[in-house]
């Protein structure tokens, strides 16, 4: 007798943009569950600015670049305008990261065991000394955790912001409807900002007890604890923090439900 999928005609929630959600889907369909894609995090590139088009000139004088996500990549590559000058040696946070990096014919010289912030920096610390620099692109929710450990120990570091993370308007009310309808089975966040714009998109509607039987699953630790903050109990958290992983912690927890 041939088993069920671990996920069969189980909802779940894919909180990307289509261009990012498309291997998700068709990881939650090939698990046998519905993908429900709901951008709750769109990006858009800040307007060019003076402090840019300077750094981006001046690039070459880091040591070392840092990419903490596939969004950076694609936003810093989509303004920098290769002038023939060495370009830094570049340290990445994640294997898409590396992935998309690779797209660009850009080869990372260091990527961390542990895909966060926290672990990064343990990692990465062999790596500089005081007085190297190291540039950071980045968005404009993103955390300061690495700049603020790497300065402690004597390096320089410039943050640029290059994009502002926001919610798309359409992607509120279809969220409100399918949660009024109980439609989501599995809500499946993939950073601390899904979680804030899921989070506010309920309140807003008042629609708390309507979630309260569905299986909250995190991508990390960082995510989780903000789950945890809204008061959600988190049912799924993988060791490795990938979506493929996600979603196979989602399955460990079904079968053991």
């Amino acid at each position: 007798m041939i088993s069920a999928p671990p996920l069969q005609n189980k909802h779940v929630m894919i909180p990307r943009g289509a261009k990012q959600a498309r291997a998700f889907s068709e990881l939650v369909e090939r698990l046998g569950g519905i993908p429900a894609e709901i951008p709750l995090i769109a990006f858009r590139p800040v307007a060019a600015s003076e402090e840019l088009f300077y750094i981006l000139k001046e690039v070459h004088k880091y040591d070392w670049i840092v990419f903490t996500s596939n969004v950076t990549v694609e936003t810093f590559f989509s303004y920098y305008q290769n002038s023939g000058e060495p370009f830094p040696k570049i340290a990445v946070i994640g294997s898409k990261t590396r992935e998309v990096l690779e797209e660009m014919n850009y080869q990372a010289s260091f990527t961390p065991n542990e895909y966060v912030a926290e672990g990064f920096v343990e990692e990465f610390l062999p790596y500089v000394s005081e007085g190297m620099r190291v540039l950071i692109p980045k968005g404009n929710l993103a955390r300061e955790y690495i700049s603020s450990s790497l300065k402690k120990h004597g390096v320089l570091v410039d943050e640029l912001i290059i994009y502002e993370t926001y919610m798309p308007e359409e992607s509120r009310s279809r969220l409100a409807q399918m949660v009024s309808e109980e439609t989501l089975d599995i809500l499946a966040f993939t950073s601390p900002s899904t979680i804030d714009h899921f989070m506010e998109t309920v309140r807003d509607y008042q629609l708390e007890a309507k979630i309260e039987d569905c299986i909250v699953a995190c991508i990390g630790p960082i995510s989780k604890r903000k789950a945890e903050e809204y008061g959600l109990t988190v049912h799924a958290c993988p060791k490795t923090y990938t979506v493929e992983e996600m979603m196979n912690s989602v399955v460990e927890y079904l079968k053991n439900e």
